[in-house]
């Protein structure tokens, strides 16, 4: 438990004065709870999620990034990595597990591929070698469980070499802690999302991280009805040359009333649940962004 409260006194210090938007009743920080890093990775993905003693790493950023994500999870006390994820092969979710893996000793890794061309992907099945592990292809229902933590694969709901387009193979996580939802998509578009909606899949959620860095690829209205979220977060990086996030799905998730946050704007994004309340923490509280109440 020790590193637990090291991360929640870490937080406290770091954030103790920060402005941050109102969320429900902020809950006393304690070992009870979940904190889920929308790390500040560019243009990229990178989830650090920590319950009690068990931390998962979802997406790590570009190979470019790579250090600043291994500095940053050691900053908050990680000394293992339990469950490793990468949605799916592309550079800008899996570039920098390899080095995550590399710094930390872990437990299990999921990919949505078994094979695939590119350095980065050797990189990981060499990382996963090195510490004597074999790369899981999770399907649809497999869970993994762990200190009140809960996640369940939604999708890809056929092989992944059915698909004609990389992002549609991304593996679609419901994590669950208490009585929230949280949603990770990966970089899923609405092919994938259509899928999951026509085979019925309960979607619901609390939190959404917005699909594909907000394109308007992702993010379609039928996708957005079922998932209902509260609060959905885009990780993207600032004046990126594909213009993310776009208008209309932006424009979707104001219609919906959806709280959002940025890590383009906000940096690093930090949220902490006890299971029944939501809180947001941001790392850029002093910068001036139309539309949130930054009270001291």
């Amino acid at each position: 438990m020790k590193r637990v409260f090291a991360v929640l006194l870490l937080l406290s210090l770091l954030f103790s004065g920060c402005a941050a938007p109102e969320t429900d009743a902020a809950p006393k920080f304690g070992a009870e709870h979940l904190i889920i890093h929308y790390m500040d990775v560019d243009q990229a993905d990178g989830m650090l999620l920590i319950a009690g003693e068990t931390t998962v790493l979802i997406d790590a950023g570009n190979l470019g990034t790579s250090g600043e994500v291994v500095k940053y999870l050691r900053r908050f006390g990680v000394e293992e990595l339990d469950l490793v994820v990468t949605t799916h092969p592309h550079l800008d979710h899996m570039g920098g597990i390899s080095d995550a893996m590399n710094a930390f000793p872990t437990k299990e890794v999921w990919c949505s591929h078994a094979t695939y061309e590119s350095a980065a992907f050797q990189y990981l099945v060499r990382a996963a070698d090195r510490q004597g592990l074999t790369i899981q292809h999770p399907e649809p229902g497999t869970v993994y469980a762990a200190d009140g933590l809960i996640i369940k694969v939604l999708g890809p709901v056929q092989d992944a070499d059915q698909y004609n387009d990389l992002n549609d193979t991304s593996l679609v996580l419901m994590v669950q802690f208490g009585e929230k939802k949280f949603l990770f998509t990966g970089d899923m578009e609405k092919y994938a999302e259509n899928q999951l909606l026509a085979a019925g899949t309960d979607l619901k959620a609390d939190v959404l991280k917005v699909g594909h860095h907000g394109s308007y690829s992702s993010t379609s209205q039928g996708f957005l009805d079922k998932v209902d979220p509260d609060y959905g977060v885009v990780s993207c990086g600032r004046n990126n040359e594909y213009g993310h996030p776009h208008d209309a799905p932006m424009n979707r998730l104001k219609k919906a009333e959806v709280e959002l946050y940025r890590t383009d704007l906000m940096g690093d994004v930090i949220l902490v649940t006890d299971g029944q309340t939501i809180a947001f923490f941001l790392s850029t509280s002093d910068m001036e962004i139309d539309g949130y109440d930054k009270a001291a």
